[in-house]
């Protein structure tokens, strides 16, 4: 430890610890790790205990309080590094939001994961803040809603750098709530429709069978699995870079869903989303992609998944989302019969396509003719009010998409 740590570690010391410790909490909350009011107390408590003489004994005994995860440990870094580092900041740590890292002699913008400098200020400017006089920072919420309502009305291909932040912010609150499926499986309950032959019997065994009583059980019902085929050929990059943090969303909110993204090949992603950090899954995945923005292969990543991962990922009444405009550089080979073996092996097949947005759209490519006759619901995905709809397609009943797709069908004939 430098000597220029040590001192900052003494000031820390001879400061409001406890006060420190809450905002420190408050940043690690902000970014994404969950920490509450009880991990407060224990962290305030077990440093308490603790003789405060060397930086490395604070840190880890932070890090077993606040630290559940494995994955949790590079944001927890970041910002105790950040944070317990700049005897400047904690003295105006009450009167700032959060914390930032004042000294200009490391540069370590590029190593700060995103998602812990969304809730830091702008550190870059952090010396000069002090010196200043406050300004009194005042919200006008005016036009706040209408702003809202514009960006999820705008296209995700017209966004700027900025819009598309904001929207990547809002598809992280996004959910797909699913409407709950019977199962073959059984659980006890007593307003069961069925006898328990063998809660019954073990409960009989208590009373050495002289008394029975009678028990019931009834079907189990879960959210449907979720399968996810994302098209990331040239002309679906932007839509599925953005589709991406959608699709990591749903991952992270509920269990049994499966990624899969496909150019001219197919690969599994569903491992590499299940990480917690967004950007650190992303990353991954830019990584791991060979076909990114190349080619489309439909009808063969269609036949690849069919054969590898069908079985394994479609059962009890799986639901499919296949995200791709249609346009397919083998002209629809071998297209139809491996969405006729795909729609065989789900119980719902929707397809999600970006050019639905024009109002003059038409199925005359190849490719999407020959999937529209195996969808059961076609639907456009090019802004954030579409996601938000999705979960509305998805909970209603079927007439209504019956004849949707007959009209649909009927154009492409």
């Amino acid at each position: 430890m430098t000597d220029n740590e040590c001192s900052n570690f003494q000031n820390i010391e001879k400061g409001k610890l406890s006060e420190n410790i809450l905002h420190f909490a408050r940043l690690l909350r902000s970014a994404g790790l969950p920490i509450g009011p009880g991990s407060v107390i224990d962290a305030i408590t077990a440093v308490n205990k603790i003789e405060l003489s060397q930086r490395s004994d604070f840190y880890w005994c932070l890090n077993a309080v606040f630290v559940n995860r494995h994955d949790q440990l590079e944001m927890f870094n970041q910002a105790f590094h950040i944070f317990w580092r700049n005897p400047k900041f904690l003295e105006r740590i009450m009167s700032l939001a959060l914390p930032s890292s004042a000294d200009d002699s490391l540069e370590e913008t590029d190593l700060i994961s995103p998602r812990l400098a969304e809730v830091l200020p702008d550190g870059h400017q952090l010396n000069e803040r002090l010196d200043e006089p406050e300004l009194e920072t005042q919200f006008d919420a005016v036009m706040t809603w209408s702003q809202n309502e514009m960006l999820r009305e705008l296209d995700f291909e017209k966004m700027t750098q900025a819009e598309m932040e904001e929207a990547k912010k809002i598809m992280k609150r996004l959910t797909l709530p699913l409407k709950e499926m019977p199962t073959r499986r059984f659980h006890s309950h007593f307003r069961g429709t069925r006898t328990d032959i063998r809660a019954m019997l073990r409960h009989s065994l208590r009373y050495g069978g002289d008394y029975i009583p009678l028990k019931k059980k009834s079907r189990r019902h879960r959210p449907p699995p979720l399968t996810v085929l994302c098209d990331i050929s040239g002309s679906m990059e932007r839509y599925s870079r953005m589709l991406l943090h959608f699709i990591h969303a749903l991952t992270n909110d509920r269990d049994r869903v499966q990624s899969f993204l496909f150019g001219t090949r197919l690969t599994n992603i569903t491992r590499l989303l299940q990480q917690k950090d967004v950007d650190v899954a992303l990353k991954t995945v830019s990584a791991t992609i060979e076909d990114w923005s190349g080619g489309t292969r439909i009808g063969h990543c269609l036949e690849e998944f069919n054969k590898k991962w069908s079985r394994r990922t479609l059962a009890q009444n799986s639901v499919i989302l296949l995200i791709s405009d249609g346009l397919d550089r083998d002209a629809g080979t071998g297209l139809k019969a491996a969405m006729e073996r795909l729609h065989k092996s789900c119980n719902r097949l929707i397809w999600l396509n970006p050019l639905l947005r024009y109002d003059a759209f038409e199925p005359k490519p190849l490719g999407v003719r020959a999937i529209l006759p195996f969808v059961d619901d076609f639907r456009s995905v090019h802004n954030l009010n579409s996601l938000s709809q999705l979960a509305d397609t998805l909970n209603r009943n079927r007439p209504h998409e019956e004849i949707s797709m007959k009209n649909w069908r009927e154009r492409a004939a």
